[in-house]
């Protein structure tokens, strides 16, 4: 079994990993896990994350996420972050496990999808420490077009790509040779971080799309998904303004079989009836 913070017992408890390592790769006995919180609920939390949440001594993340877990926590130490602070989050969590604590990173959505797992790894690549030493586990959760998708019917119900329309770390030059070639493969597509109040990118998209795709493609546009203000409209590619979005919405676009039926959006996969 590879090593880990903690290990799963049938019983369903999780224990700190005792492994063996090299001298350079030896276990600090403190632990790190990444855990993906899902959409917000606690309904749709997975047992495994919330197990993770429950057997820490240190809850390290996004001021917002924190707030989102606060029930479930108790009066563990807790480290909260503004945004862009990621780098800041990955090395506090990095030396708290090297000093012995077993220490969580939450993560909205899944940990691996635009989350916090990416960020640790490459911490600790920067720094010359092997994961082994922290005993690194990473825990999935429900991402945003999970979540989006099942409130909109079966839109990502064949092939399809996520793609975030923030240029804060990728280049627009990057995002618009994705979004092209996206249009042109026929993928359906769940646009993430569709606009902010300072970057305004949505209706470029768009336009991008629409040289592509059927301007009656079907569109689910959904805010604040799984949370108290989730909002959700359907809308035809041409339709969608900038009006419709902010950076709390994940915005799904059919493929060219998609259809709307009643109040879902329905990627057919290719069954003959």
């Amino acid at each position: 079994m590879r090593s880990g913070g903690y290990q799963s017992g049938r019983n369903g408890e999780f224990n700190i990993a005792q492994e063996n390592f090299s001298a350079n790769d030896r276990s600090s006995g403190g632990s790190l896990a990444v855990v993906g919180i899902g959409p917000g609920g606690k309904e749709e939390l997975t047992p495994l994350a919330l197990s993770y949440l429950q057997q820490c001594t240190v809850i390290i993340g996004y001021k917002t996420y924190i707030d989102l877990v606060k029930s479930l926590i108790g009066e563990k130490k807790v480290v909260a972050y503004g945004m862009k602070e990621e780098q800041a989050r990955a090395l506090e969590a990095i030396n708290l496990a090297l000093s012995g604590e077993r220490v969580v990173v939450i993560s909205g959505g899944d940990a691996g999808v635009y989350g916090m797992s990416g960020v640790v790894l490459e911490a600790l690549r920067e720094k010359n420490i092997s994961p082994r030493k922290i005993n690194l586990t990473i825990i999935p959760g429900i991402t945003s077009a999970l979540k989006a998708a099942s409130l909109l019917g079966s839109p990502l119900n064949h092939d399809f790509c996520l793609i975030s329309l923030s240029d804060l770390l990728t280049p627009w030059e990057v995002i618009e040779k994705r979004l092209r070639h996206a249009a042109l493969g026929d993928f359906a597509i769940a646009l993430y971080n569709p606009q902010s109040h300072r970057r305004k990118k949505l209706r470029r998209a768009i336009e991008i799309l629409l040289e592509y795709k059927n301007p009656a493609t079907p569109v689910g546009i959904v805010r604040e998904a799984g949370r108290l203000a989730e909002e959700i409209k359907l809308k035809t590619l041409a339709e969608i303004t900038e009006e419709d979005a902010d950076m709390r919405t994940v915005i799904i676009i059919g493929n060219s079989q998609s259809y709307f039926y009643e109040n879902f959006i329905i990627t057919p996969r290719g069954y003959k009836w």
